[in-house]
């Protein structure tokens, strides 16, 4: 149980320590800093302690941002300091100071709670300010100010602020005006009945799956109801992360589930509308296939993009962000500019009206067809982003070291390079210079995937393309990625690889070649995504035995064009399903271990937003 140490004086009519017990804390008195210390050291060391002033007077909900959030080892609002236990030994430090004369500090501030987090900002301690908007967080010093304080917290809703703050700033369009104006209650009704985000975000999991199976029917009847099903699912896939931010519940393994499942929600999707159109005759398992390689590919151009550009230390002010702002400027624009990149609600709004009304076909036809005008128009933009940005970039040494290491590695782990890429790397030397980089490995994609389309199936030509495609990413990946367009080639193996596996099995011509395709994508996909997920949780990449297992990239697409060219179209469908299975097993045991262990092990809590597309 937390524990929470008022310090000073109580206040008549202070409703300060029933707040604190709504929080969960188990309130103690301490008279000066010596008493709060010796409180402080009875505290167990895996337990979150607080140091709040009695004269506090504040909402409930400014408490609780303030002291409650799980991600940060320190944080305080006026009047109030926390630490987890990862901060405890510093909040223990400065809180010592305060016992000896003059506070150990160069300001002299009434409040210790005050004093504690200046002394902590002293020292170089990181601690978290939550903004508060319009809650009151204040220490009155005396019965006029506290009259004002508590007028000024009794003309604020703090319920209202609270269901407010659980809806995030950015949005798309259709989860603004569609879902967040119901979901946000919906998520205060899970939070009053002790309901978790993970158990929100379970329920979203399962619904989609019964949508998939509800499309998998093939029936009018099934249609409607998996579009119907897959908007609840949208629902309550914002509802857990709304519940997250009303209630506070941030985990590691929450931020993990919700970013794995959304994907898997989607994908099985897919695969469930691919089935019920066969069932009515219609084989689209190649659009299915497809539609999850686009999206794919979407999503590593947003991680790559992001990555190398965290931390930049040169704005960008080029006329790609000028024309931007501009747009920005005009209120409707802002809005279209959101829907026509095609983010998750409206994707899936989409989707569920287009199986209701129509058939799969036509629904991935116009999903392809969106979503490759809305990759086009982002990478677009951010090609003449990161060219600008190279051209304006600050001479050497301005740019803080840690951010270009942090994106090298970032990069490199993405871009999943195999042992054959790595020893071939090494013999280089020193690598491709500028553009080169990126070009080389377009070209080494195209060459491969147009051999496996275009040369038919069991010719040797799609071998000698994956050579090749093998030696060119080497290339790419022989010096650290620092280029201006150097987080294009992680998107770029990506479509060569699964490009390849889409082209040999639509070759192949034969029953299952497509479905075992597309599980296969599907677990290599996964391995991908989890990449992008252990490295916004700062944890690394997965460990170098698991991409030596699975072989790289460059490996898996040799070993396709090879089974290709050995096996006939029938036993080529055996291999790529054995493959499929032993990649989804070997990567799924793997990432479970790893985020459970992170979870029970303490990481810190994260709170990932979610994926813009």
């Amino acid at each position: 149980m937390s524990t929470a140490i008022v310090t000073g004086q109580p206040v008549p009519g202070s409703s300060l320590e029933n707040d604190l017990r709504s929080l969960g804390f188990e309130v103690r008195v301490a008279a000066d800093a010596a008493d709060a210390a010796t409180l402080l050291a009875a505290v167990p060391a895996d337990s979150r302690v607080a140091l709040i002033d009695a004269r506090f007077v504040g909402h409930p909900h400014a408490l609780r941002l303030g002291l409650t959030d799980p991600r940060f080892p320190l944080a305080a609002v006026t009047g109030a300091v926390t630490a987890r236990p990862a901060g405890r030994a510093a909040l223990s430090r400065a809180l010592a100071r305060q016992t000896t004369t003059g506070g150990g500090t160069a300001v002299a501030v009434d409040s210790l709670a005050d004093r504690v987090v200046t002394a902590l900002d002293a020292e170089g301690a990181e601690v978290h300010r939550p903004e508060l908007g319009s809650l009151v967080a204040a220490v009155p010093t005396d019965p006029q100010t506290r009259n004002e304080a508590r007028q000024a917290v009794a003309a604020v809703d703090d319920e209202a602020v609270r269901l407010k703050s659980a809806v995030k700033a950015r949005d798309g369009f259709f989860t603004t005006f569609f879902v967040s104006p119901y979901s946000r209650y919906l998520a205060r009704w899970c939070a009053r009945r002790g309901l978790t985000p993970n158990q929100v975000t379970t329920a979203s999991l399962l619904t989609a799956l019964i949508a998939a199976g509800c499309a998998a029917t093939g029936t009018r009847g099934g249609f409607v109801a998996a579009g119907l099903l897959l908007v609840f699912s949208f629902v309550l896939d914002c509802t857990d992360g709304q519940l997250a931010r009303y209630s506070l519940q941030y985990s590691t393994l929450g931020a993990w589930l919700d970013a794995t499942f959304d994907r898997a929600k989607e994908y099985a999707y897919y695969a469930g509308l691919a089935l019920g159109a066969a069932r009515g005759g219609d084989d689209v398992w190649a659009l299915a296939l497809g539609a999850m390689i686009l999206q794919t590919c979407r999503h590593v151009v947003d991680f790559s993009f992001n990555e190398a550009n965290a931390g930049a230390a040169t704005a960008d002010t080029g006329p790609t962000a000028a024309l931007s702002d501009r747009l920005d400027s005009v209120g409707w624009t802002v809005w279209l500019r959101r829907m026509i990149v095609l983010p998750i609600g409206e994707r899936w709004a989409m989707i569920a009206v287009l199986t209701a009304v129509t058939t799969p076909r036509i629904t991935f036809y116009v999903l392809l067809v969106g979503c490759a005008f809305a990759a086009s128009y982002t990478t677009a933009g951010r090609v003449l982003r990161s060219v600008a940005r190279r051209k304006q970039q600050a001479p050497p040494g301005v740019e803080r070291a840690g951010s270009a290491d942090r994106a090298a590695r970032a990069l490199t782990d993405l871009a999943d390079s195999g042992p054959l890429a790595r020893v071939l790397a090494r013999t280089v030397g020193r690598g491709l210079p500028g553009l080169a980089v990126p070009a080389v490995a377009a070209a080494g994609a195209a060459v491969v995937v147009c051999a496996a389309a275009l040369s038919g199936y069991g010719g040797p030509l799609p071998v000698a393309a994956a050579v090749v495609y093998v030696v060119t990413s080497a290339l790419a990946v022989a010096r650290p990625p620092a280029g201006a367009l150097d987080w294009l080639v992680p998107p770029f193996f990506r479509a060569a690889e699964y490009g390849t596996v889409l082209a040999l099995a639509a070759e192949a011509e034969v029953n299952g070649a497509l479905p075992a395709a597309f599980g296969l994508v599907a677990a290599v996909a996964y391995h991908h995504y989890d990449t992008v997920y252990r490295i916004r949780g700062n944890a690394g990449a997965p460990p170098a035995w698991l991409v030596r297992a699975i072989g790289g990239h460059e490996g898996r697409t040799l070993l396709v064009t090879v089974l290709a060219a050995l096996l006939t179209a029938a036993q080529f469908k055996v291999a790529l399903t054995v493959l499929a299975v032993a990649v989804a097993l070997l990567v799924l045991a793997e990432s479970i271990r790893f985020w459970v262990a992170s979870h029970l092990g303490g990481a810190p809590a994260v709170h990932d937003e979610g994926e813009p597309a």
